[in-house]
């Protein structure tokens, strides 16, 4: 298999995530009633919920959230194809909230940011937690990520701030082993680990109701290519596009958009957009690449966003945040798929001129009677 087939590998190889986030003391999403006329609730359409569900956000040119489309402004095209849309539900954050609320997961990156821009991770946070006497807007769970383990830091999703900062405070100094200068080997450990340990979190938040917003605090792990990699077999590559079907499942259903903050360094400037190229799709084995897993990447891809280097972390934190209750959920029925592991492309095009909106970009769906994966 040689030395990427065996990292790639390694990368299956996904802990059962029970126990990775504690369990949400809020209550379960409370379902909008069906309307018996369509105008009677405007914003609410339930004709059923839909086999996939996915939120969108939709911002004007200036970004700031539009929240009076109706079901009959959007049209759903599935493969190029439109789609009914049979249940949709608006949330705009100031009178109908998202229930239960939505969380936010700081994901502390000890394996990828080098070692000298730990310490202004940790300010930006500590000055996010702290900002407004450390009253949050949102639940927050810290999430540490170090090459030995990935862990809470407190017990249970928070509103005080000051209590998490408290938790994060207790966090040793930390050194990671897998160092930048290791080169190649170095780089597919940190990729490999930091893809693991993303489809543990997602794993475990999968089984919670609810919208989450996973945060990431740094760049993320190394953009590697096929001359970076060498040649591995047809076999691991088989195992890298189940790596991806897994991860883009996972994520889905649980209901996560990715985001990416980081520090202003040279190098992270450079080079944090070259994921564009790879943000499509991948419909076959064939067509895979390490970058189709790029930190980027997964975050276009859940209808999130890669913010532009900042050394104001905090604030990068809460624009992140400010997007978290204004949104749409929508759900759909898929058409039949013709083979195991099917790539189906999504997009939501809005009857309005000027109008963005991030949403999930595709999904893997299964054939009738097969192991339903659009749950």
């Amino acid at each position: 298999m040689g030395r990427a087939g065996w990292a790639l590998g390694l990368a299956l190889c996904v802990c059962g995530g029970g126990q990775i986030v504690a369990q949400s003391g809020v209550g379960p999403e409370t379902p909008n009633p069906a309307l018996k006329q369509r105008r009677a609730q405007p914003g609410t359409l339930v004709i059923r919920d839909g086999a996939i569900k996915i939120n969108a956000v939709v911002t004007d040119a200036a970004g700031q959230p539009v929240m009076d489309l109706q079901p009959w402004d959007l049209k759903l095209m599935d493969n190029g194809k439109p789609e009914r849309i049979l249940s949709f539900k608006k949330f705009d954050g100031v009178q109908v909230m998202p229930q239960p609320p939505v969380e936010v997961i700081l994901v502390m990156d000890m394996v990828n940011l080098p070692f000298s821009e730990v310490a202004q991770m940790r300010r930006g946070l500590d000055a996010y937690l702290l900002k407004d006497g450390g009253r949050l807007k949102q639940p927050v769970t810290v999430v540490l990520l170090t090459d030995k383990e990935i862990r809470v830091v407190q017990p249970q999703p928070s509103l005080d701030g000051n209590a998490v900062d408290k938790e994060v405070q207790g966090i040793d100094a930390y050194i990671r082993t897998l160092s930048q200068v290791m080169g190649g080997n170095g780089e597919l450990e940190r990729l490999q680990l930091s893809v693991k340990q993303l489809t543990a979190i997602a794993e475990n938040e999968a089984r919670k109701p609810g919208r989450k917003l996973l945060i990431w605090l740094g760049p993320g792990w190394p953009l590697l290519t096929r001359p970076d990699l060498g040649y591995y077999s047809q076999k691991v590559q088989d195992r890298y596009f189940a790596t991806i079907v897994e991860l883009s499942r996972s994520l889905r259903e649980a209901q996560i958009a990715v985001y990416s903050v980081g520090p202003t360094l040279i190098d992270t400037v450079t080079k944090i957009f070259e994921y564009q190229a790879y943000v499509k799709g991948v419909k076959n084995a064939n067509d895979v690449a390490t970058p189709n897993l790029a930190l980027g990447v997964l975050a276009e891809q859940t209808g999130g966003k890669v913010m532009v280097p900042d050394n104001d972390m905090a604030g990068q934190i809460a624009q992140c945040v400010a997007e978290a209750n204004a949104y749409y959920r929508i759900g759909f029925d898929p058409p039949a798929a013709g083979h195991a592991d099917e790539f189906h492309e999504l997009k939501l095009v809005p009857d309005r001129p000027g109008l963005k909106v991030r949403t999930t970009m595709g999904y893997y769906d299964e054939p009738a009677g097969a192991a339903a994966g659009a749950q």
